[in-house]
């Protein structure tokens, strides 16, 4: 067991997690502005990102880069120096830091030292949009950015399908587009869906419907910005029939539907053989019409 006193001395320094704005600067607290000014030195995602906000703060302090590229490298260092005394503040270049941005390996290492770790309250994109979409807030489920790759996206939004909590993950403008069209694979057209881009900013928009009109959308207008996207929970009305229908299905028919909808035969073989607990090779056969 671990206990951490934030604010009692130490000999050691302290790891403060630092959110910055998401769009709007008026969005950073004074705790945040007071605590990049006060620490040793800053890890920051960008340095010429985080120096544009340190300029707008008159902010005077030290940064060193840490990001995903070179996080491994630059740990031991700033525990390093932790250790020695010194006072540190991890910023990525949007919102909380560790949430879809580099940030959660420095602190594990940090605790397994025995480093105390701050976190400061502040903007995060996925809370955010929630509180603004309509949608059932809580329970609800941050996923984070989905798989590029097109099988393994399909697959996931499968598992998340019947998932009853509010779904909410991040999607870059450019694959905006073939991720509804798969959410509407996967989840049928009526499922409602809501999209938020630019939160903060100027152009802050919020797009509510079913999945089909926001496919619609996606596909007559120019899709910009950086996306929270938002599915509501399963209501499970159509457990039943899914069930009944899924159940008469042959082992060919139900991996068929699954390449049907874009995954590929030996993803959709393996799906089907964990969902009816049967034996993987025994599935690829019966499939493939081997003997």
């Amino acid at each position: 067991m671990q206990q951490q006193k934030s604010f009692e001395q130490r000999e050691t320094g302290t790891l403060y997690l630092v959110p910055t704005p998401i769009g709007n600067l008026q969005d950073m607290t004074p705790r945040a502005i007071a605590v990049l000014a006060d620490v040793d030195l800053i890890a920051a995602e960008d340095t010429r990102h985080t120096q544009q906000l340190l300029n707008h703060f008159d902010i005077t302090t030290k940064q060193t880069s840490f990001h995903e590229h070179n996080w491994q490298a630059k740990i031991p260092g700033i525990v390093a120096d932790l250790q020695q005394g010194k006072n540190i503040a991890q910023v990525s270049d949007a919102g909380m830091p560790s949430i879809s941005d580099p940030g959660k390996e420095l602190v594990a290492a940090a605790i397994a030292q025995g480093i105390a770790v701050v976190p400061i309250p502040g903007a995060t994109a996925g809370v955010t949009a929630l509180i603004a979409s309509g949608l059932v807030p809580q329970p609800f489920y941050f996923y984070g950015f989905l798989q590029r790759k097109n099988s393994d996206q399909l697959a996931e939004l499968e598992r998340l399908a019947t998932l009853r909590d509010t779904t909410i993950f991040y999607e870059a403008p450019h694959r905006l587009k073939q991720t509804l069209e798969n959410i509407q694979k996967v989840m049928g057209a009526d499922r409602q869906v809501v999209l938020a881009r630019e939160l903060t900013k100027k152009y802050e928009e919020f797009l509510r419907g079913t999945v089909a009109e926001l496919v619609a959308w996606a596909k007559t207008h120019e899709i910009r910005g950086e996306f929270v996207v938002m599915i509501a929970g399963f209501t499970g009305e159509e457990t039943a029939a899914t069930d009944n229908d899924e159940a008469e299905l042959t082992v060919q028919e139900a991996v068929a539907k699954l390449v049907a909808k874009g995954l590929k035969p030996n993803a959709a073989i393996k799906q089907v053989a964990k969902a009816r607990q049967l034996d993987r090779q025994a599935v690829y056969a019966d499939y493939h019409g081997i003997d």
